[in-house]
C-alpha cells in the first residue's frame, strides 16, 4: 500500500511550489506512512509515500533509470504478482537489478519495451513514469481498478494523485460541483461512472487504461477490455482451470516480510483463501495461520434471514477453524462506535460511501493492527462467480435497469422536488452505456447474451463500489499502519 502524486506545469518552476507539493504529500501519509520521497526536475514532481513490506532499502521512490542520455523516474502504487518471470526475462535482455522490490522491474520494463510492458504485467497496479528527454508523462491502472489514479488537467499543466484530497490540496483544483455530480451521488451512489471524479474537473484513470501527458495535451487509451469468446472446456477442464487461476492468484500474495494473517466471514471468497493459506503455512513449516472474523454486539439475538444473507456467519466460520485448524479471534463491535466512525471513514474515502460498512472496517482493522501488519482479505466472489440473486432470479435478471437499485424513488424523496432533473433518464442512459460495451457472441441465446450483460454491470458498478470501498479500507487502516492484500477471486 502506497500513495503517489505528481505534478507537471508548461510554464512553472515548481520548487516555487515546496509548500503546495508538502501538503499534497501529507494527505498520502496514511498510505505511506513508512517513507516519503519527492523528485524535482525542470517543470515536474513526482511524489510518493510508502508502507514497507518488500526490500526495504532498494525499493525507495521515486526511482529513476538511466538509459543512455534518457533518464526515467517512476512512482508506483501496487504489487506484481509475476515478478520473477519479468525480471529473469530483462536479465536476459542485458539488463541488471540492484534488488529485489517490483518497482525496479516495472520501471525497467517500461524502459525496454514502452506501453507494451502492459501487456505482461500479472498484478494491480496505478503508476506514472516521467521521460526526461521527452519531457512526457506516463500512466496507467490495472485491469480491474484495484489501486486508484485521479487526475485534472488545466491549460497549461497536469495534476495526478491516488486520492481526491490529494488533488485538492493544489491550488489548480477547486473543491466545486455541478447537477451531474449530485446526479452520481444521490442517483448512482456509492457507485460512479468510470472516471468520474464527482469533484468538477477531476476524472479517473479507469481500469484498463493507459494515458500519455506532454505539452500537446493528454491521450487517453484503453490498453485491456473483456471480449466475448465461446467456452469449449468440459466441466472437469473447467474445475481443474478455475482451481489453478484461484491457487496461482493467491499463493501470489503470500510473499511478505513481515507477520500476515487473513480474514475469514465464513464466505466463499475468504474461506478459500483461508484454506489455501493455511495449507502453504503447513507446508512451509510455519506456525498456524491466524485468523479474524468481525461480529456486532447482540447480532445473534437480532439476527434477520434476508436473500443476501440467509445465514449467520458463524457457522461458516467455525467449520472453516476446524478445517484449517487457524489460530482464530474474534472481533466484536458496538453499533455506538460504528456510528461515532462514520465521518473519519468518509472521510477516508472522499466521497459519501457505505455509512457503517466502512466504519466497521476501519474498526476491524485497528484491532487487527495490534498484531498483525499484512492482512489477506477476499472481496467480488459474487461478482465473478454470479453469488447475488439477480443472477438467478430471471424477474430481476430482465428488467432494464441497474438490479441492486431497481427504483430511484426513495433516493429521489431525500431531495426537494426539482432540485435534480432527469435523473430517471440519467441512471438510464448510464445502465444502457453499459449494456452497449457489452462483447457477445453471434447468435447466442437471449439468456446467454443478458448473463454476459449482468456480469458487466457488476463488473463496471456494483465490483468498482466494492473495490473503492477496500480502499477506503486501506486508507483508514493507514491510521494504525497496516496493509491489506485484497485477492478478487
Amino acid at each position: 500500500m502506497c500513495g503517489i502524486a505528481g505534478w507537471t506545469d508548461n510554464e512553472q518552476n515548481l520548487k516555487d511550489y515546496q509548500s503546495v507539493i508538502s501538503d499534497m504529500s501529507e494527505t498520502l501519509s496514511r498510505r505511506g506512512p513508512d517513507a516519503e520521497g519527492v523528485y524535482f526536475g525542470e517543470n515536474i514532481c513526482l511524489i510518493h509515500r510508502r508502507l514497507i513490506v518488500i526490500d526495504p532499502e532498494n525499493g525507495k521512490q521515486p526511482m529513476s533509470y538511466e538509459n543512455g542520455a534518457t533518464r526515467y523516474i517512476i512512482v508506483y502504487n501496487g504489487e506484481l504478482y509475476n515478478t520473477p518471470a519479468i525480471r529473469s526475462e530483462l536479465e536476459s535482455l542485458g539488463y541488471s537489478f540492484k534488488g529485489h522490490c517490483d518497482t525496479e522491474v516495472l520501471l525497467l520494463s517500461f524502459v525496454h519495451w514502452g506501453e507494451k510492458c502492459l501487456e505482461k504485467l500479472n498484478g494491480i497496479f496505478a503508476f506514472a513514469i516521467w521521460d526526461e528527454e521527452k519531457k512526457s508523462l506516463f500512466l496507467a491502472r490495472d485491469r480491474m481498478g484495484v489501486k486508484p489514479l485521479f487526475f485534472y488537467q488545466y491549460k497549461d499543466g497536469f495534476i495526478f494523485a491516488s486520492q481526491i484530497k490529494t488533488l485538492l490540496k493544489n491550488p489548480h483544483v477547486r473543491p466545486e460541483i455541478d447537477e451531474d455530480s449530485l446526479k452520481e451521488v444521490f442517483l448512482l451512489g456509492p457507485a460512479r461512472t468510470c472516471g468520474n471524479g464527482i469533484i468538477k474537473g477531476i476524472r479517473e484513470l479507469c481500469p484498463g487504461e493507459c494515458a500519455f501527458y506532454d505539452r500537446n495535451g493528454l491521450k487517453v487509451k484503453k490498453y485491456w477490455t473483456l471480449k466475448a469468446q465461446e467456452h469449449t472446456d468440459n466441466l472437469n477442464q473447467t474445475i481443474e482451470k478455475t482451481r489453478h487461476l484461484i491457487t496461482n492468484a493467491i499463493t501470489g500474495q503470500l510473499v511478505s516480510d513481515v507477520p500476515l494473517c487473513c480474514f475469514l466471514s465464513g464466505g466463499l471468497d475468504s474461506s478459500i483463501i483461508t484454506k489455501l493459506a493455511s495449507d502453504h503455512y503447513k507446508a512451509t513449516n510455519k506456525d498456524a495461520l491466524t485468523t479474524y472474523s468481525v461480529d456486532y454486539k447482540d447480532n445473534q439475538k437480532y439476527f434477520v434471514k434476508s436473500v443476501f444473507q440467509p445465514n449467520s456467519d458463524m457457522e461458516y466460520i467455525k467449520t472453516m477453524v476446524y478445517a484449517t485448524g487457524s489460530s482464530h479471534r474474534e472481533v466484536v463491535l458496538d453499533n455506538g462506535d460504528l456510528a461515532d466512525a462514520l465521518t473519519a471513514s468518509t472521510i477516508a474515502r472522499d466521497l459519501p460511501g457505505m455509512a457503517d460498512v466502512d466504519s466497521s472496517l476501519l474498526l476491524f482493522c485497528e484491532q487487527i493492527k495490534r498484531n498483525y501488519t499484512v492482512a489477506l482479505s477476499g472481496e467480488c466472489a459474487d461478482e465473478v462467480f454470479g453469488g447475488y440473486p439477480w443472477y438467478h432470479n430471471k424477474s430481476i435478471l430482465f428488467e432494464e435497469t441497474f438490479p441492486w437499485s431497481r427504483s430511484l424513488s426513495l433516493r429521489q424523496n431525500i431531495l426537494k422536488k426539482g432540485v435534480l432533473k432527469n435523473g430517471e433518464e440519467y441512471v438510464h442512459q448510464k445502465y444502457s452505456d453499459t449494456i452497449s460495451r457489452t462483447s457477445s457472441l453471434p447468435n447466442e441465446s437471449r439468456l446467454s447474451k443478458r448473463m454476459r450483460q449482468m456480469f458487466m454491470l457488476n463488473l463496471e458498478w456494483f465490483m468498482q463500489t466494492l473495490l473503492e470501498r477496500n480502499v477506503t479500507k486501506q486508507n483508514v487502516c493507514e491510521r494504525q499502519n497496516i496493509k491489506l492484500f485484497f485477492i478478487y477471486l
